[in-house]
């Protein structure tokens, strides 16, 4: 069934640098529309340096990106931000200085097609603390729920594609709990998602496909339910 639905992201050959150290080599990595694939690893191989190459923020990098069938190799972050790619990133990110509400209405835009389904309101339904919290600093609300309001943020963009780079990294159980109820409600949506996360039972279980980095190269690729099997996972992740 996946294989029929068209690709939203293609990326071949992927090389990036941070000054002289050379950190990806080589990775290709595709996603189709509606399509949810995990991204694995140890810390350090690569995983977040392989988003932010996707994203643009990465200067020094090689390789081919389309996005659509559009060609965004050389594309800055604004512009594949624009181009239908929400990011949640590692640290959240939020505007500390700006209210809950400040943070998400700056964020919010149409779709492509003008699509709008994860309006305000709807969002302050699925995450009913920044209800509770929607005139209070960014800076002022916890871990938790900073990081609902930077997932908040992304999905008022409409976006084809969301990007999740260890959104429950140093959560409470409870909170980790929601994030990934979210996560679901997101899959069910129809949206693509790409995921960074260190549970990768998890990220099997809710991923089609997925793929694992060591040393900025794929090691294993393929069904997210296949590599659930593969007795080489573990040792790959460190577990």
């Amino acid at each position: 069934m996946n294989e029929q639905r068209a690709i939203l992201l293609q990326a071949q050959g992927l090389h990036a640098w941070y000054g002289s150290s050379h950190v990806l080599h080589g990775v290709d990595i595709d996603i189709r529309q509606g399509e949810t694939v995990g991204l694995l690893g140890r810390n350090g191989m690569g995983k977040s340096t392989l988003i932010r190459t996707l994203l643009g923020h990465v200067a020094e990098r090689e390789g081919s990106i389309r996005l659509s069938g559009r060609d965004i190799s050389h594309a800055r972050p604004h512009e594949v931000a624009r181009l239908g790619v929400a990011y949640v990133p590692e640290g959240r990110g939020v505007f500390g200085n700006l209210t809950v509400r400040e943070n998400l209405v700056m964020a919010e835009r149409p779709g492509r097609g003008g699509r709008a389904d994860w309006s305000m309101e709807r969002v302050l339904q699925t995450f009913p603390r920044l209800g509770e919290r929607i005139d209070q600093l960014g800076g002022r609300l916890s871990g938790g729920e900073q990081q609902m309001l930077s997932i908040g943020r992304a999905l008022m963009t409409h976006p084809d594609l969301v990007i999740l780079d260890e959104a429950t990294e140093g959560l409470a159980p409870l909170i980790v709990h929601e994030i990934w109820r979210v996560i679901d409600e997101i899959k069910r949506g129809g949206m693509a998602v790409l995921i960074v996360d260190r549970d990768w039972h998890r990220v099997l279980s809710r991923s089609n496909r997925a793929l694992v980095l060591q040393k900025g190269e794929v090691v294993l690729r393929g069904d997210a339910e296949v590599l659930l099997q593969d007795t080489q996972l573990p040792e790959y992740l460190g577990v």
